[in-house]
């Protein structure tokens, strides 16, 4: 499979250093508005061609998969444009600015029958069946409640204080804790509040959602980007909880139960080895491409819509609107 990567960042060169590590799959091209800028990402990766405008690229036939690195502003532009195109299209999270591209984006894919998958590893890793069957096993009882957290200190980065970017919190992190929140309990909430702390943009740069559930289960997320947080992600239920370390890229699972009220130590779960965790999504999407479909099993588009839909609402109550919008 032959990967063409639309943007030359740091996100873009992690994809690349990882593809290059994947059997039967080729780092084949990548594209910037900056010739000189994607000669030299292509120089650093090893990669086959190089192209100085997002067009060039889409315009290339030998290319199977485009890897769409852009900012979140720009993921639905240039996904409508690679179907135009006729390629398939392995979209960075968050998939799109709000809901109403994401579904336009996901009936155009279907009405042409190319593959469209979010790239939100965390739904395509080992680890997300690990605390699937861990709950599943029924060892810390009925669950209750969710808490996770992400934070990093990026507020130096323009794109993530940006509002014609999309920049703030909301997509580049709170989405994790998002899905972290779903894989667990799914979607169906009957009650949001989210409150956040503004940049000087605008913007959202600390986020606090709360999640309530039917049957009294709740969900409490928190993210920043102001500080480094321990990114831990706590699962409770009534005879132990789950301790995930780093939602963003699971490093260790930790379980304990309870014994006269107090945690002990039940199991610790490694992590299988991996390449940088980015090869799962890359590997989904080659399996349903070869398989003819449309999206990938691990992050069906329905959710990605509900995801989508959930950070609108959130959105809603920050009273935040993009420029793009």
């Amino acid at each position: 499979m032959r990967v063409g990567i639309l943007g030359a960042g740091s996100i873009a060169g992690k994809m690349a250093d990882t593809i290059a590590h994947i059997p039967d799959v080729e780092n084949y091209a990548v594209a910037s508005r900056d010739l000189k800028k994607a000669e030299e990402f292509a120089k650093i990766h090893g990669i086959s061609k190089a192209y100085g405008s997002y067009e060039e690229l889409l315009s290339d036939s030998s290319v199977d998969l485009i890897y769409i690195a852009l900012p979140h502003s720009h993921h639905y532009e240039w996904t409508l444009e690679a179907f135009n195109h006729g390629r398939n299209v392995l979209c960075e999270k968050a998939f799109a600015v709000n809901a109403g591209q994401a579904e336009e984006m996901i009936q155009i894919a279907r009405d042409k029958n190319l593959l469209l998958a979010e790239a939100i590893w965390t739904r395509y890793m080992p680890s997300r069946t690990i605390i699937d069957e861990i709950i599943k096993s029924g060892i810390i009882g009925e669950l209750k409640s969710v808490c996770a957290n992400l934070g990093y200190k990026i507020n130096h980065v323009k794109r993530l204080t940006d509002p014609a970017l999309a920049g703030g919190s909301l997509l580049d992190l709170t989405v994790y804790p998002l899905n972290f929140a779903s894989m667990v309990w799914g979607d169906d909430y009957t009650r949001m509040e989210a409150f956040c702390a503004y940049t000087d943009t605008g913007v959202d740069g600390q986020d606090t959602v709360s999640l309530f559930y039917p049957d009294g289960r709740t969900a409490s997320l928190f993210t920043t980007i102001y500080s480094a947080t321990d990114r831990r992600g706590m699962i409770y239920g009534t005879n132990g909880y789950i301790e995930v370390i780093n939602i963003n890229n699971p490093e260790k699972i930790i379980v304990f139960v309870n014994s006269n009220n107090r945690p002990v130590l039940y199991k610790e779960y490694s992590i299988p080895e991996q390449i940088s965790g980015y090869e799962y999504e890359v590997l989904s999407c080659k399996k349903a491409m070869e398989e003819g479909k449309c999206e990938c099993p691990e992050m069906p588009h329905e959710e990605t819509i509900r995801i989508m839909k959930q950070m609108d609402e959130i959105r809603k109550k920050f009273g935040i609107v993009y420029p793009c919008e």
